[in-house]
């Protein structure tokens, strides 16, 4: 960064913390968390992501919030800063939310739509036919233009980007502190209601007590283990530049490690809320049947707007859950954005809005071709997949798990992990640190290995 530019920064530990913690909470909470929690055994998958949420996903969260705070850089000067043979590593941090974001805020497009529907009362319609209404909408060939998915992007991505304009303190921050607490408030009043609903306790011990039935031989415990960590390393918005962007706006006095912890503390919670506000309801109202949490957008806009219609007062509980989707999803689309701006500004010298206004740009061209590729260019695939899904495998499935697997290389047995623990003791001490030590150099660079390989091979 320019000796000239003075870096913006959180005022506070607790808006470093509610930006972070907003930016792990997002979708991957509230729709992949709860059929995966599902269908991995309940109770087992439950307690195997509390166990790595605070090993393995809090010795990478303090990694790269050390590197962002150390560096004061985005990820691209972050990281030739760390040592100049992994400055490819910057180059590939920055392409990741530049890819995400375009396709993210499409999904942000839906989720907006489907709460407004619910607003004004049309639940009960999108429900008599949800499978035909979703695929009407995302295929763009529904009519009226607020029934287009195209539009509702659009009107997604402005939402974002106006926060962003604002900055660090007046727009992410703030916004953190109100989308944050509304987030943790909206998710435990859906949960005290779902456990109102008659039958609601088969839906329970469903999502809660363990079920070993499902394994059956090696492959399915490596499976579940895959699964688990996968879904913490999505899920803390690990290896996106966005934890290296949010550190370097991080004051030298706040501590890091108590930092990390808070943010994987309520990254985990809203998880957990969000088995409870879909799993219960689900088998409760389908006579029982668990086969129901079906997983992929169909869960969200496809099951859950027939469950809402059959619950008393289904139309404010389908409300109350979309408006909550749409905070997750905002504050994570609010980081993604953020983290491009802030390299696009550090490596151009633009200031904000023009950098802002920049990344709106590639965000329509990249998001138009999501939007565009379940309609009209549905007939163009990439590796067999459409425009959202490639992008979605490229990054997620591909470039993420490369990315976290070289910082483990580098902080572990290049750099070593002083580099990390001498930062963190500036503000704070370094506790378990033999754990950490142990999960960056000998157990975090094989379990993402193993989830980079076994994405490959799906």
């Amino acid at each position: 960064m320019s000796s000239q530019t003075p870096r913006e920064s959180f005022t506070s530990r607790i808006g470093f913390v509610l930006a972070a913690a907003g930016s792990a909470v997002g979708l991957g909470n509230l729709w992949r968390f709860p059929y995966l929690a599902a269908q991995k055994g309940g109770g087992i998958f439950l307690l195997l992501y509390i166990i790595f949420a605070f090993t393995f996903g809090t010795s990478l969260l303090i990694t790269e919030i050390t590197i962002g705070r150390k560096t004061r850089q985005s990820s691209v000067g972050a990281y030739t800063m760390m040592h100049p043979k992994f400055s490819f590593l910057g180059i590939l941090t920055a392409l990741v939310p530049t890819i995400i974001l375009p396709y993210y805020c499409v999904i942000g497009g839906w989720v907006t739509k489907y709460g407004f529907e619910f607003l004004i009362g049309n639940g009960e319609k999108i429900a008599k036919d949800s499978e035909g209404y979703f695929d009407s909408f995302i295929t763009v060939t529904s009519g009226g233009v607020f029934q287009n998915a195209e539009v509702w992007f659009l009107i997604y991505l402005a939402l974002t980007a106006v926060i962003v304009l604002f900055g660090v303190q007046k727009g992410i921050e703030k916004a953190s502190k109100i989308l944050m607490p509304l987030l943790i408030i909206l998710s435990i009043a859906i949960v005290i209601y779902t456990f109102t609903i008659p039958g609601v306790a088969k839906g329970l011990k469903y999502y809660l007590l363990p079920d070993f039935s499902f394994i059956k031989s090696f492959k399915d415990v490596a499976d579940l283990l895959l699964s688990t960590i996968g879904q913490l390393f999505y899920s803390l918005s690990l290896a996106m530049a966005i934890m290296i962007t949010y550190g370097s706006y991080m004051k030298k006095e706040e501590d890091i490690q108590k930092a990390s912890l808070q943010i994987a503390v309520l990254d985990t919670l809203i998880a957990l809320f969000a088995g409870l506000m879909i799993i219960p309801p689900i088998v409760a109202l389908s006579g029982g049947d668990p086969s129901q949490v079906n997983a992929g957008p169909g869960l969200m806009f496809v099951t859950l707007p027939k469950v809402f219609v059959d619950m008393p007062a289904g139309r404010v509980v389908g409300t109350a859950f979309f408006i909550l989707v749409f905070f997750a999803a905002l504050t994570s689309s609010i980081s993604l954005m953020e983290a491009v701006v802030s390299i696009v500004m550090d490596k151009s010298k633009l200031k904000r809005t023009a950098a802002t206004l920049s990344v709106i740009v590639v965000s329509v061209i990249l998001g138009t071709l999501s939007c565009l590729g379940y309609g009209p260019l549905a007939g163009i695939q990439l590796l067999g997949r459409s425009f959202l899904d490639f992008f979605d495998f490229i990054t997620n499935s591909v470039m993420m798990p490369v990315i976290a697997i070289s910082t483990c290389v580098l902080v572990g047995h290049v750099i070593k992990t002083d580099y990390i623990k001498n930062e963190v003791l500036l503000s704070g001490e370094v506790k378990a640190e033999k754990t950490y030590d142990v999960m960056i150099k000998w157990i975090a660079i094989p379990l993402l290995s193993a989830i980079l390989l076994s994405n490959l091979l799906a």
